[in-house]
């Protein structure tokens, strides 16, 4: 298999936000990384993307899971290419008032709503400093800024991407390494005029595009 120049790794990819990503970066010819815990989900999207003419790899691997998700990654590298582009959208999505949570049942949830984004970052930056180029973009979401007591540990962990994301953006500073949120304040739906997955995926383009580092979060 040729190595491809231009690629994109999505970790928790699927319907919605994750493909409209793809489809965006598809169109400026980058190949397509897909990782998620779901075989049969990737491959529907796999098959989706291959019908637009956009080509893509499936890599089977659960976000809380460090050494199945360094592992997918040592697979990208190896049959597809080095990443120039992460995108981490992978959450755990759950509606329960704080007040009912318990401390393991977050730290669980924090596995996949931060720990994995720890990891693949982690996975995919040393090539980048080798290179002194890539992207590093994460989905946030409005939960960050206005926390919602119905969906608590989801709020903290957003709240943790938003940190982590700023943290990196000062830690690459002196790099040409892009980092960047979009911080989503909506239901993302087709339906809606905004919030829709293919105009949310126009920022992460821009984010990805701008010249200079200075744009490190979209509140949308």
């Amino acid at each position: 298999m040729d190595r491809v120049q231009k690629l994109i790794a999505i970790v928790g990819a699927g319907p919605g936000i994750s493909q409209a990503v793809a489809h965006r970066f598809g169109q400026e010819g980058y190949a397509i990384a897909l990782i998620a815990r779901n075989t049969d989900k990737l491959k529907s999207l796999q098959n989706e993307l291959f019908e637009a003419g956009y080509k893509s790899h499936i890599f089977e691997a659960d976000a809380a899971d460090q050494v199945a998700l360094k592992a997918a990654f040592g697979r990208i590298e190896d049959q597809v290419g080095e990443v120039s582009v992460l995108m981490y959208n992978a959450a755990r999505l759950k509606k329960l008032n704080i007040l009912e949570e318990s401390p393991d049942n977050i730290a669980e949830d924090l596995k996949v709503n931060f720990g994995g984004a720890l990891t693949s970052v982690k996975s995919v930056l040393t090539p980048m400093k080798v290179k002194d180029h890539g992207t590093l973009l994460f989905t946030g979401g409005g939960l960050a800024l206005q926390p919602y007591p119905e969906y608590g540990s989801l709020a903290i962990g957003k709240a943790a991407i938003r940190s982590f994301v700023l943290q990196l953006s000062h830690e690459l500073r002196f790099t040409d390494i892009k980092v960047g949120t979009v911080t989503i304040r909506g239901f993302v739906s087709p339906e809606d005029e905004k919030f829709n997955p293919a105009a949310i995926a126009e920022e992460f383009w821009k984010l990805h595009c701008q010249k200079g580092k200075e744009n490190v979060e979209v509140v949308y």
